[in-house]
């Protein structure tokens, strides 16, 4: 009887499964935005690069100069160095990153 009962409220609760959805598409470029696209994503990651050679070279910078009697400059252009290649790596996930959480 106790058994019955479980069964039966657990069918009671079970969620329907609903209409059966239709595969989920390919991205597709609106007629004539590829071009404009692929330039625009481009110049994204000329300016990327741009800006994470400058980083590198600000963290360097600060490095040398901290050397001598300003060591906490130093230390803060040594800080900066994991923050340049993670927003770095993040810049070159950002397609795969945002791939996966559309699909």
């Amino acid at each position: 009887m106790v058994l019955k009962l479980i069964v039966a409220t657990q069918l009671a609760l079970e969620p329907t499964l609903g209409p059966v959805l239709a595969p989920n598409p390919a991205p597709v470029a609106p007629p004539g935005m590829d071009a404009m696209a692929n330039t625009f994503l481009g110049w994204g990651k000329w300016l990327l690069l741009v800006a994470g050679v400058v980083g590198f070279f600000i963290c360097a910078g600060m490095m040398i100069v901290g050397r001598r009697n300003r060591s906490q400059t130093a230390v803060d252009g040594a800080a900066g160095v994991p923050w340049v290649l993670a927003g770095l790596a993040l810049a070159s996930l950002a397609a795969g990153l945002a791939g996966v959480a559309l699909s």
